[in-house]
């Protein structure tokens, strides 16, 4: 008999109290290992319209829902009596007539309706009042051989067909996500998508849809795996196209793209413990920008396979610049002793002096040395007089840039004279070392966050990479690039034309969410190399609550309404560690600090600033101190080097709120001191409400 686990059961096993889940766990347990039920107190559920649904009794109050039939067994939903039984008469478990997918369906006569809620929230004027309009269906074009194609179960047809932009979110809900997520599409775009193809009769089971909210178990340590991280469902459960992703096999470089919550990470995970397991004596590297973000994979990966399983060991966590420096010192027997910007901007200064070059300014200097000099790894006048100052419209011609190479050649050696280096001359170095081994140090390495990659660690990650198939994959969202200028990865060698995809369906932040946040940003996106992120159809799985946008008339009273906003969604289930409040940089922590405090919630939420954001996820987040010269951040503007790095910087700080947006679920606040961040104005022109 097959064993499946639902994540309508994860999701609701995750609202239980610990000292619950511990008796459903051992009860779940004893299921496994009989699953005919015998010994257990099991009974028809007569009131449901699905003559399997069985309940299981795991205390006085506590119901396992099981849905069993004489070929398979799926844990469905647990809660208490009263809840569980009234789950499971509302719904049925059936393979699609068309697809042939299991789905799990709520029974349309027993479904009342639901309302959405606007998508936008702002204080605005009343507006006059107007003859009601009558809404226009927006799926009557579709007949009901295409609703059927798509997966809308034989009840809905109607519904769907009646549906208007106003009554669709509410609808959505209650379909299965590959319908509502087929419909959705088609409302953004005007195409419906292309259907997976029909399940075999054999085993409905295995169609791509299935996977996606029914995962089969082997055996007991994979059921506690599944048991024991079910908020991370999302992981564990793969959309289709995420799956053909994680599954496929690449003849070179390959990229995952993607708008913020639509699961590039997961791919990733995913995609790491398919190649470890396929390849038995191959080692992995899963790396993402940062030590925080890549702890966070580390965590993740619990989800996916056993932490003791060879498979964990041969999986290597780390950060770009870990990963760099675990190298150097097997290469060279010491850790690079990397030099701080202060120490750079004073060797700038230095020489700039000692050559007498007069008409650069600091600020100059030093971003020429950041993003062409060190970036690119320039040793030689002859290197700087060719390369590419690509981004930059400060143009040198050859009398210039030989004015200024000696003060370039002066820092590198003072830095060396001092046994200093930096990362980008750390990934340099250990690109030339690793180019000119046959040996590599991994078989295959896939790169999270990878918009963020600067040019010396791709040469790097390209360099420790063997030339196989799936040798390097990478998953990033250039709306969230925020560290690095844009540059041509061709160039380097690495071309991930043809071999790359993006996602399309968000399942971290709600419809109201998404849409507002990715107003900061154009439809679509466009690399140096000509790559394009489309954004335009993507699509939220959920819907929620209105985001708010308060502008303030002085701090006071933004703390007023942040405390009004985090008691709401106290009141409203959200637990304090589920709540985040970000800030542009630390000088405005205190404004967010104060408002905890005063909200006196049971428990501390978190407080970060919005570069640290990235990777994150809370069900609700406040956003504040978005004010006139802190978004974007008034010395990032003074100390842009040229018009080309002002354009720049104005883009990274639109990214940042873009960043902190997205990280919230359900629930989203963004504040300010009047007149507020130029960002928050184009979000209100945007969306057509009036200013705050």
């Amino acid at each position: 008999m097959t064993f499946l686990i639902a994540d309508t059961f994860t999701a609701a096993f995750d609202r239980l109290q610990p000292k619950e889940q511990k008796a459903v766990k051992a009860s779940v347990f004893d299921m496994q290992m009989d699953p005919t039920g015998n010994g257990l107190q099991m009974h028809r559920i007569d009131k449901s319209k699905d003559d399997n649904f069985w309940s299981l009794r795991v205390n006085r109050d506590l119901r396992l829902i099981v849905h069993k039939t004489a070929a398979s067994l799926l844990l469905a939903y647990v809660d208490h009596h009263d809840k569980a039984y009234a789950w499971a008469e509302r719904r049925r478990i059936e393979a699609h007539p068309r697809t042939g997918a299991i789905q799990i369906v709520e029974v349309r006569e027993r479904v009342e309706e639901a309302s959405p809620a606007p998508l936008f929230e702002a204080v605005s004027p009343e507006p006059a009042a107007a003859e009601p309009v009558q809404a226009t269906p927006i799926f009557e074009a579709l007949d009901e051989d295409a609703l059927l194609s798509i997966g809308v179960p034989e009840d809905w047809l109607g519904d769907v067909r009646a549906a208007t932009e106003e009554s669709f979110f509410g609808l959505a809900e209650r379909l299965p996500p590959e319908a509502s997520e087929a419909l959705l599409e088609y409302a953004a775009t005007g195409r419906l998508p292309q259907p997976a193809p029909a399940a075999s009769p054999e085993d409905p089971y295995a169609h791509p849809d299935s996977l996606r909210r029914i995962r089969p178990i082997a055996d007991q340590e994979e059921l506690e795996q599944a048991l024991e991280f079910p908020w991370e469902k999302w992981g564990v459960f793969l959309h289709p196209s995420q799956r053909e992703t994680v599954e496929r096999t690449f003849s070179g470089p390959a990229r995952i793209a993607g708008s913020a919550g639509t699961g590039k990470t997961v791919v990733a995970l995913h995609r790491a413990v398919r190649l470890a397991r396929q390849n038995p004596h191959a080692r992995i590297l899963l790396t993402s920008f940062s030590d925080p973000l890549a702890e966070s994979l580390r965590k993740k990966l619990k989800v996916l396979a056993p932490e003791t399983s060879a498979l964990v060991r041969r999986i290597t966590v780390a950060s770009f610049q870990a990963a760099a420096e675990e190298l150097h010192q097997l290469q060279y027997g010491v850790r690079p002793r990397i030099a701080s910007e202060k120490l750079l901007r004073s060797l700038l200064d230095e020489a700039a002096r000692a050559e007498d070059i007069k008409g650069f300014s600091a600020r100059f200097l030093l971003s020429e040395w950041t993003n062409v000099i060190d970036a690119w790894g320039i040793d030689s006048a002859e290197d700087y007089a060719t390369v590419q100052r690509m981004g930059r419209k400060s143009r040198l011609g050859p009398k210039q840039r030989e004015r200024l190479w000696p003060i370039f050649a002066s820092v590198r050696a003072e830095l060396a004279e001092r046994r200093y280096t930096t990362w980008p001359s750390v990934f340099t170095k250990l690109a030339e070392r690793y180019g000119e081994k046959a040996e590599k140090p991994f078989g295959h390495i896939v790169l999270d966050e990878a918009q963020d990659l600067g040019p010396a660690e791709l040469r790097f990650f390209a360099a420790i990479a063997p030339e196989t198939d799936d040798a390097l994959f990478f998953a990033g969202d250039l709306g969230q690039r925020i560290f690095q200028h844009p540059y041509s990865w061709k160039s380097l060698g690495i071309d991930v034309r043809g071999r790359s995809s993006t996602l399309k369906v968000c399942y971290r932040t709600t419809h109201q969410i998404r849409s507002a946040a990715d107003r900061l940003l154009p439809e679509t996106l466009r690399d140096v190399d000509g790559l394009e992120d489309e954004r335009r159809g993507t699509v939220s799985v959920f819907s929620g609550p209105r985001p708010q946008v308060r502008l303030c008339d002085d701090i006071e009273s933004e703390r007023e309404a942040v405390v009004a906003f985090l008691e709401s969604v106290s009141q409203a289930g959200v637990q304090p560690h589920e709540i985040g409040l970000i800030v542009r940089n630390t000088a405005m922590a205190d404004r967010a600090k104060a408002a905890v405090e005063d909200a006196q919630l049971d428990g501390d939420p978190s407080i970060t600033v919005m570069h640290l954001a990235k990777g994150l996820e809370f069900r609700a987040v406040a956003i504040m101190a978005c004010d006139e010269d802190v978004l974007p951040l008034e010395s990032r503007l003074a100390d842009a080097a040229d018009e080309a790095e002002l354009d720049d910087i104005y883009e990274t700080e639109r990214r940042l709120l873009y960043v902190a947006c997205t990280r919230a679920r359900d629930h989203l606040i963004v504040t300010g001191v009047e007149p507020g961040s130029e960002f928050l104005s184009d979000l209100k022109e945007m969306t057509g409400d009036a200013t705050p």
